[in-house]
């Protein structure tokens, strides 16, 4: 839980994160959440209701911060969204809780951030086609679980074809990474498949999930990126969304390590990527300036 702090300390000594693109997200709407997930687990959640099975497959102890900061985390990927409708890019310094299913939560995850964020432009016609692009390196599965067959919000989930979760999604689009796979490879699999989706649905808004347990020191990973290869991976998803003027909304997924620091420069490593896209590319399709 500390990296979250430790992520905006070492942005805001990059000189990435400032007063004047800081933001903090509202209290989250019960309802807004509630049209995704199933009301009687959110009810229970809040309670502290949960069993203790539900409890040990989450792998988080629930407290009333517990409940503070998962809806505060989802709450967030909302107003990222919001900030990327009217400025192109936007980046949350937490998100990417891609195991959560409709009904239970899994893998250090309670409410499904992404799932969330996407039904709510769709349904209150901000967008009407999103995509949720998944590089974290375990295969989104509660994400797929929320959007099996729906005809406007397609996830896509580029993961290590050996690793958690044991039992896989297979409805979604599904693009396996080997066990360890380098920088080349993994890049090779991402530029040979991402331009191809982008141009066959068309969406007119991508959530970005950049996970950085792809890295080659991550506790949980199996693949082996280097820190060049993440930031490589991160400014190319993001350059080619903003290229074809694709509003893009980035959330920093899972990360393990047991040296808290070198999980929140990882993490940095994705915001690196977005002020540097943008500054080359300063005024994309009418898009003014990056938020955080």
């Amino acid at each position: 839980m500390h990296k979250f702090r430790l992520l905006a300390d070492t942005l805001r000594e990059q000189g990435i994160l400032t007063s004047e693109n800081e933001y903090q997200p509202e209290p989250l709407s019960l309802a807004v959440l509630m049209a995704a997930h199933d009301k009687q687990y959110v009810h229970r959640f809040i309670r502290g209701e949960l069993t203790a099975k539900e409890e040990k497959d989450i792998g988080l102890p629930w407290s009333e911060w517990l409940v503070e900061r998962t809806l505060r985390a989802v709450s967030g990927t909302i107003l990222t969204s919001q900030l990327a409708l009217q400025h192109g890019l936007a980046c949350h310094l937490a998100g990417g809780t891609h195991h959560a299913h409709p009904a239970h939560g899994a893998g250090f995850c309670i409410f499904n951030d992404l799932a969330v964020a996407a039904l709510n432009l769709v349904n209150t016609k901000q967008a009407k086609k999103v995509l949720i692009l998944d590089c974290d390196v375990h295969q989104g599965d509660g994400t797929i679980a929320f959007f099996p067959d729906h005809p406007n919000i397609v996830p896509v989930s580029w993961h290590c074809e050996e690793n958690y979760p044991n039992v896989k999604q297979t409805a979604g689009i599904n693009i396996a990474i080997p066990k360890g796979a380098t920088d080349e490879t993994y890049l090779e699999i991402l530029k040979d498949t991402l331009p191809t989706l982008l141009a066959e649905h068309r969406a007119d808004f991508i959530f970005y999930d950049a996970g950085v347990d792809v890295h080659q020191e991550d506790r949980l990973g199996y693949v082996k990126l280097s820190d060049q290869g993440v930031l490589a991976r991160d400014t190319y998803v993001i350059k080619t969304c903003l290229d074809q003027g694709i509003p893009t909304a980035c959330v920093i997924g899972g990360g393990y390590d047991r040296e808290e620091d070198k999980v929140a420069w990882r993490h940095s490593l994705l915001h690196q990527a977005a002020q540097q896209v943008w500054h080359a590319h300063p005024k994309i399709k009418g898009f003014r300036k990056p938020s955080l």
